[in-house]
């Protein structure tokens, strides 16, 4: 039996990188699991078939994190049709980054609005439906513990607060047994952000380890024993895999 048979778990997000990545570990844990995304539709589906053929239960959904009730509407959606949600993984982000002064208000509220605003929602919204002993897990970024460099103003304060929400929840949530807790992933390789980019030398000299750029597997590994049994004593952590950047 896997690790989490049974288990139905809803990845925002889920369609590339990360997410992707995320998603499909724990559909190889067992879990039956929907992702959701924007504009990602044909490597939505592409996981999708992959979960499947894999004899695994997989559903995409289109859900943009900037609107509220497309959020709730998502978290529904897989209630229907797996009749409730065991873990959230909150990973849909945008990277919005600039000096303050030509920052805007609106930069400010979409930043807001997807890395934190939809954590909250998703995670309102998923408790009607969640068992006790659920999971809520979001990935933040070792740039919320640091800024090493000018220009990360809203992404910083945005993902700082998804811990400040995590740490919140986990002591309101406790008394059901559901743990929350976040992920801080550092420089991890995706399309985004190339271990072989033009700013990837600088990420690398921040690094304690010469391991580079860590792999979005070795994130959903975190996410995943997060997601386990065995990680029920675990709440209002922060883990941070970024190769001692932050050091």
């Amino acid at each position: 039996m896997s690790k989490l048979d049974g288990k139905i778990a809803l990845v925002t997000g889920g369609s590339r990188g990360i997410g992707a990545a995320i998603a499909a570990r724990l559909a190889n844990d067992g879990a039956a699991v929907a992702i959701t995304y924007v504009n990602g539709a044909e490597s939505a589906e592409a996981l999708v078939r992959a979960i499947k053929s894999n004899g695994g239960r997989a559903l995409a959904i289109r859900a943009d994190n900037q609107d509220p009730q497309a959020v709730e509407a998502a978290v529904a959606q897989v209630a229907k049709a797996f009749g409730r949600v065991d873990i959230l993984v909150n990973n849909a982000g945008i990277f919005d980054v600039g000096p303050i002064e030509t920052l805007t208000a609106a930069d400010f509220d979409r930043t807001m609005a997807v890395n934190v605003r939809a954590a909250f929602v998703s995670a309102k919204s998923v408790l009607a439906v969640m068992p006790d002993g659920g999971r809520i897990i979001s990935i933040g970024s070792n740039l919320a513990v640091r800024a090493p460099h000018p220009g990360l103003s809203l992404y910083t304060a945005s993902k700082a607060a998804l811990t400040g929400l995590s740490q919140a929840l986990a002591r309101e949530l406790g008394p059901r047994s559901i743990t929350v807790n976040v992920v801080h992933p550092g420089s991890t390789r995706t399309d985004m952000n190339p271990a072989d980019g033009p700013h990837s030398g600088a990420q690398k000299a921040l690094m304690a380890t010469v391991n580079g750029f860590a792999d979005p597997t070795e994130i959903a590994d975190v996410v995943a024993f997060l997601a386990s049994p065995g990680a029920r004593s675990v709440t209002g952590a922060a883990w941070t895999i970024d190769n001692g950047a932050n050091i």
